[in-house]
């Protein structure tokens, strides 16, 4: 790990502590207000790593982002996302392990944000707890940001799409948007290590609703996969190229043999 990342790191925790305890008054007031919190850790976030670490963040397609309800199912390589996605939605409800609720004042605050909580045992009961929440945030006008392999994978990795993307997008009704990125590349999972470079956050085209399950999963997959392999292979071709986990080495050869 590299001092840049060493220090970021430490910079990130204090950081999220100072937000926590100053920010400890919002959970008595108006949720919009607690909201602006919730986007001031992404932004925040953003810029320490820009200053310390030189990863700058790159958003692509805004324009493609509709007004109102909205279910956006994002690529899912780092915490990176979980942190930051919040920033480009109006008013988020991003689904959660349902674990960080019990943790004393980010779970007090993640029910203050009104989060939509799933245990990840992908019981019949888990389903139905992750669907109401949903249909929840959706009717109150917000976006629900769900990511479909339910858990961080490495980039290039083979994709692992969960049902409840599939179930969400037959309840809700509203258009499914898909977000690519490359986060991974510089905030790699489970390790301390973070690297210069752009991070690219792509944000496709809507799914209008009402396709059939195959369709629109046949779909998802292909925009949100052919996005995140091609923002891998930019970033390896760039002038200062992060490193690449073997996966995504191997993806980039198989994609350079067609």
């Amino acid at each position: 790990m590299s001092l840049r990342a060493l220090v970021f790191n430490i910079v990130f925790y204090l950081n999220l502590a100072i937000l926590l305890v100053f920010g400890s008054p919002f959970l008595f007031g108006p949720r919009r207000y607690a909201m602006v919190g919730l986007k001031c850790w992404g932004w925040t976030t953003m810029w320490w790593q820009r200053v310390i670490v030189g990863t700058r963040v790159e958003v692509r397609g805004r324009e493609n982002i509709p007004p109102g309800a909205l279910l956006v199912a994002a690529k899912h390589q780092s915490a990176w996302e979980t942190i930051t996605l919040h920033t480009l939605f109006a008013d988020p409800a991003m689904v959660m392990k349902a674990e960080m609720t019990w943790i004393p004042v980010m779970g007090w605050f993640a029910r203050k944000f009104r989060l939509t909580s799933i245990d990840r045992s992908a019981s019949a009961k888990a389903m139905r707890t992750l669907r109401a929440g949903a249909r929840e945030a959706v009717a109150a006008g917000r976006q629900v940001i769900i990511f479909p392999e339910g858990t961080r994978r490495a980039p290039g990795a083979r994709p692992e799409y969960k049902p409840g993307i599939v179930l969400l997008y037959g309840d809700l009704g509203v258009p499914c948007l898909p977000v690519a990125l490359n986060s991974g590349l510089y905030w790699p999972r489970r390790k301390p290590a973070r690297h210069p470079g752009t991070i690219v956050v792509e944000i496709l085209p809507p799914i209008p609703p009402g396709l059939s399950k195959e369709d629109f999963l046949a779909r998802l997959k292909k925009d949100i996969e052919t996005a995140s392999n091609r923002l891998i292979a930019e970033a390896a071709a760039s002038e200062n190229p992060p490193p690449l986990p073997d996966v995504a080495r191997e993806a980039l050869r198989q994609r350079a043999q067609g």
